[in-house]
């Protein structure tokens, strides 16, 4: 590389700071006042002593540890935590936004029913009669994927007969269904990235949206000797700064890393498992390179030359994102190298009664939720999963308005991370587990309320506050309660990842590329700043958003020269995408880095609830993406999204 990745990651945070202080981004927008920061609804700060407070911030899905810096006791800014481990000193674009968000006038001020506000205790008694009433037909959607908070959502399921917990669609969930499903591994996997000499990225875009970025880039800064390669449709932000990029068709990752594991197995590697020989004619019979070269377009040397690097690495790791098929192809991969996959253990539960983490992620809510009473935590299933989930009634515990707030029939405003005790439990990707405490930062200025205190209340789970259960599981995690409080971390490292088996059956199956009957690849993907599928556009972002992305109001699609020639078009270009069950308006912008006859398009916008920063700004891609079924591997996926393109 041109420059070392340490002064990389330097220059990267110093140009975002710098572009959000230069004068000229600002007279270049069309209204200057919104930018600013002059916002009449940020509250003016006192003169007092700054302090730097340890917290957790839910706004990303994998959590960040931050400090927030306060002034008289009043939040008014965000940092990383240099002292954690999750952080080290880092923080990601959304949770950077953690005060703005909180002072916003887009949080919710008050229970909410029917759209009248009502008092806390009149919301108690309406959230016990739809109990009562829907007996065992309840269930729970939750957007945070780290927290305690889901112990106490899943312990009210079981105490009601039901196993009906959901999570929003991440990577944690297809490496569960791969690890602990398919291959009968324990634990939850984690990558080495700093101490790995050979990172292979299939499909994790790790440096942008994938696991812990902010652990990610502090990781591959300090890993000046290793070698990162990208695998995926689209040249990301993470492809531009590693080694090599491959193009690789998203349905296709599978298959294309089952052909760099031939090479491996033609190198003589195996695993002790019992169906090790099965997945071995597996792989040479049906993933050979050029049957893998016919299916995915990457080419046989290709495939050879990263097997080679791998081979030849001392402390190797793959590292999938997608499918589950493509995180059980790079298992078994990681199980033929050995190296720096590990095995996180699992800690200990604070609520007796409440599922694992793995049983959290049994439930696949792609394939569709319906129920009579239905919890949503912190989560827009409205927007990103318009056809999906459906209920007699809904109560929406969120901070801020969203689509979901706005459909619901009852509203209930959480506490904002900041506001209230939290945790962060092993986000995935981590290379050992860890568990943060955050504790209050500041005063609720809102009607709101701790949302598992409010669950607590329903039922008799054995503790009255989330407090006490956040005592508990630090208790049951190993660490002291006092040195948490503090912002370190507790970590126990990795184990060496033991499966059962390679799943061969299974993932000669599921491996096969499978399209769409849509005219041009959809490769949706996802940049922090402009937003993920829980989580809007904040209020400082919009200044940091490139016009590949949105301009104006439009959103911007990017596609190859190749492809746009074939469908007529070309830079500026109005075009209309159908898929799914909807459509999506956007521009056209020429961008080499995306395969050919595949189209590019930005997750996060298109919202129709919100503030002035996100609503109606670009369009919602999650209309057009096509829910297949993994039928082999037990699962849904939206890779293999296929869309219509036509010029309007």
């Amino acid at each position: 590389m041109s420059v070392a990745r340490r002064a990389f990651i330097q220059m990267s945070v110093g140009a975002t700071v710098g572009i959000l202080f230069t004068p000229t981004v600002w007279t270049a927008l069309d209204d200057v006042s919104i930018w600013t920061q002059n916002w009449p609804w940020i509250p003016t700060l006192k003169y007092g002593e700054v302090k730097g407070v340890p917290a957790v911030s839910k706004m990303c899905e994998s959590g960040c540890a931050v400090k927030v810096r306060t002034v008289a006791g009043e939040a008014f800014a965000v940092a990383g935590n240099e002292d954690n481990p999750l952080s080290g000193g880092g923080v990601c674009p959304l949770c950077a936004n953690g005060v703005q968000v909180k002072n916003s006038p887009n949080r919710i001020k008050a229970p909410m029913l029917n759209g009248e506000e009502i008092s806390w205790e009149k919301a108690k008694e309406v959230v016990a009669e739809k109990l009562e009433a829907a007996g065992a037909n309840v269930a729970v959607i939750s957007g945070d994927q780290t927290g305690t908070v889901n112990e106490v959502f899943s312990a009210l399921l079981a105490d009601k007969g039901s196993d009906a917990f959901y999570m929003m669609p991440c990577d944690m969930q297809a490496a569960d269904k791969a690890w602990t499903g398919l291959m009968g591994g324990s634990g939850q996997i984690g990558y080495d990235l700093e101490g790995a000499d050979v990172v292979l990225l299939a499909g994790a875009d790790a440096l942008e949206s994938w696991g812990p970025t902010v652990a990610n880039l502090a990781a591959f800064a300090a890993n000046e000797s290793g070698k990162f390669i990208f695998a995926g449709p689209m040249q990301t932000k993470t492809a531009s700064v590693t080694d090599k990029w491959v193009p690789v068709p998203a349905e296709g990752m599978a298959a294309f890393t089952l052909g760099v594991a031939y090479y491996v197995l033609q190198a003589g590697k195996a695993v002790d498992v019992a169906d090790f020989d099965a997945f071995k004619a597996m792989v040479m019979n049906d993933y050979s390179p050029a049957k893998v070269e016919a299916a995915t377009g990457v080419k046989a040397d290709q495939m050879a030359e990263i097997a080679k690097m791998l081979l030849a690495a001392s402390n190797p790791v793959v590292v999938p994102g997608g499918s589950v098929a493509a995180h059980g192809a790079a298992f078994a991969l990681n199980l033929l190298l050995g190296g720096a996959m590990k095995a996180l253990p699992e800690f200990g539960s604070a609520v007796s009664t409440a599922m694992t983490r793995s049983e959290m992620l049994k439930k696949d809510i792609l394939e569709g939720v319906n129920a009579d009473l239905l919890f949503v935590y912190e989560a827009n299933p409205a927007y990103a999963l318009p056809e999906q989930v459906k209920a007699g009634f809904t109560v929406a515990i969120d901070s801020v308005n969203t689509e979901t707030t706005a459909s619901a029939d009852l509203v209930l405003p959480s506490l904002h991370a900041y506001e209230r005790f939290d945790d962060l439990a092993n986000p995935y990707g981590v290379a050992n587990a860890t568990y943060v405490l955050g504790v209050p930062v500041s005063k609720p200025s809102v009607k709101a309320a701790c949302a598992a205190t409010f669950i607590l209340g329903l039922a008799d789970l054995g503790f009255e506050t989330f407090e006490e259960v956040l005592e508990a599981k630090a208790e049951a995690v190993g660490a002291d309660m006092d040195s948490l409080t503090e912002g370190s971390a507790y970590v126990v490292a990795g184990d060496t990842p033991v499966a059962a088996g390679l799943a061969a059956n299974v993932l000669g199956k599921a491996a096969v590329p499978v399209k769409g009957s849509g005219g041009v690849g959809l490769i949706p993907y996802t940049l922090l700043n402009v937003g993920t599928a829980n989580q809007a556009t904040t209020p400082n972002a919009p200044c940091t958003i490139s016009n590949n992305q949105l301009l104006g109001d439009n959103m911007v699609v990017m596609m190859n020269s190749a492809t746009a020639k074939q469908l007529g078009v070309s830079v500026g270009s109005k075009v209309k995408l159908s898929g799914g069950n909807g459509d999506c308006a956007a521009l056209v912008q020429i961008f080499e880095g995306v395969l050919t006859g595949a189209v590019a398009a930005p997750l996060g916008m298109g919202h129709t609830v919100g503030d002035e920063f996100s609503k109606g700004k670009g369009d919602n891609v999650y209309k057009i993406l096509t829910v297949s079924s993994e039928a082999a591997a037990g699962a849904s996926t939206w890779a293999g999204s296929t869309v219509n393109v036509a010029k309007i």
